[in-house]
C-alpha cells in the first residue's frame, strides 16, 4: 500500500521559504562587492580620532541604530543619532575628527540629504551605505558601500525586508573588520559587556570567588585521618587542604581520596592524613581568572583547587560550586 502523501504546505510555511531564500540571496549578493570601497570606509575609521555617528530614518535608522551599538561593543567609539533631530541641533555632536555613516536604501531620503552639507562643513568624513550607487547620498560620501538587493522578500515588493537585511549584515562585515584591525580581543568585549556571562567569565579573578584560608579546613600531615575527616565535614568544601608549618600546602585530602584509601584497606582509626593525601596538588594563585580555575578543573577532573600566594603560602580554595554560584560556569 503506497504511504499516504505528505500534505502540501499551507500558503504560510511557502511563504515563509521564500522570504527566507530571497533575504539569504541578498546578503550572499553583498560578498560579491566587498573590494576598494570596503577598504575605503574602515581606513576612514581608523584614521581619525574621534567617534562614529550612525544615521538614518525609518527601517534604515532602527538598522543604524543597531550598527552604533555593534561597533561601539566591538572597539569602535559609536552611538545613533537620528537624522531628522540631526537637522534640529543633534548635529551638534558632531566633531571634524568624527564620521558619519549614513543609511538609506533609496540614497535619496531627504532627512538625511539635508544634514549632508553640514557635515562637509564640519569637516567630518561621510561614509554611505544605500542600495543605489547613482544616489545623490552615494555621490557626496567619502566610501560607499552598496547594499543593492535585487527583490524585497516583501511580495508586493514594498516593504524594507531583503534591503534592511542586507545593510544589516554589511554593518557587521564592517564592525568586524574594524574589530580585527585594532586587534580587539575577547577581553576587550568582556569589558564592554561586564554584565554578560562573558563578561563574568573573563572579569571575575580567582580572589573574587575564592574561600579566604580562614574559612578553608586544614590540618598537619601527621594529623590522624579522623581529625582530617572531622575538618572536612565542618569545612563543606568535601576536602580539607594540608599544611606544613610554614603554610604551605603538603597536599590535599578530598572525599575521593577517602575512598581510594578504604578501597586498600586502611584502617580510618590509626591512619595520619599524609599517607592518604593527594601530594603535590595542583593549585592556582587569586590573580589569575576564575575561567582558569574552571578550565584547570576541567581538564584535571578535580573538585577543589587550593589558591597560593607567590611564596606559595595558602591563602584560600575554591570548588566548583563556588564558580557555579558566581556563574563562572
Amino acid at each position: 500500500m503506497d504511504p499516504t502523501p505528505a500534505p502540501a504546505d499551507s500558503r504560510a510555511v511557502a511563504l515563509a521559504r521564500r522570504v527566507l531564500r530571497i533575504e539569504a540571496d541578498a546578503v550572499a549578493a553583498l560578498a560579491g562587492r566587498i573590494g576598494a570601497e570596503f577598504e575605503r570606509a574602515v581606513d576612514i575609521i581608523l584614521k581619525r580620532n574621534g567617534r562614529v555617528i550612525v544615521t538614518g530614518i525609518g527601517k534604515s535608522g532602527h538598522i543604524a541604530r543597531k550598527l552604533a551599538a555593534t561597533l561601539a561593543s566591538t572597539g569602535t567609539p559609536a552611538y545613533f543619532v537620528h537624522a531628522a533631530e540631526a537637522a534640529h541641533g543633534d548635529l551638534g555632536m558632531i566633531t571634524p575628527e568624527d564620521v558619519v555613516i549614513a543609511l538609506s536604501n533609496s540614497g535619496s531620503s531627504e532627512e538625511v540629504l539635508t544634514i549632508v552639507p553640514l557635515v562637509k562643513r564640519q569637516g567630518a568624513r561621510l561614509i554611505a551605505m544605500t542600495g543605489k550607487a547613482d544616489s545623490p547620498l552615494a555621490r557626496e560620501a567619502d566610501a560607499h558601500l552598496e547594499a543593492a538587493v535585487a527583490e524585497e522578500a516583501c511580495p508586493l515588493n514594498l516593504a524594507p525586508t531583503a534591503s534592511t537585511t542586507a545593510a544589516l549584515a554589511l554593518g557587521d562585515a564592517l564592525a568586524v573588520a574594524l574589530l580585527d584591525a585594532r586587534g580587539f580581543a575577547a577581553e576587550d568585549f568582556a569589558r564592554s559587556h561586564p554584565g554578560g556571562a562573558l563578561g563574568r567569565r573573563l572579569l571575575t579573578h580567582v580572589g573574587d570567588v575564592m574561600r579566604p584560608a580562614a574559612s578553608v579546613p586544614m590540618v598537619a600531615a601527621e594529623a590522624p585521618l579522623t581529625a582530617a575527616l572531622l575538618a572536612m565535614t565542618a569545612g563543606g568544601m568535601g576536602m580539607t587542604a594540608v599544611t606544613g608549618s610554614d603554610g604551605r600546602p603538603q597536599g590535599i585530602f578530598t572525599d575521593g581520596d577517602l575512598r581510594r584509601a578504604l578501597e586498600k584497606g586502611c584502617d580510618v582509626r590509626s591512619a595520619q592524613v599524609g599517607a592518604v593525601m593527594t601530594r603535590a596538588p595542583r593549585t592556582i594563585g587569586p590573580a589569575a581568572l576564575a575561567a582558569e580555575a574552571a578550565e584547570i578543573m576541567e581538564r584535571q577532573r578535580i573538585s577543589q583547587l587550593l589558591v597560593v600566594d607567590a611564596d606559595g603560602s595558602l591563602v584560600g580554595a575554591l570548588t566548583t560550586h563556588d564558580l557555579m554560584l558566581a556563574k563562572v560556569i
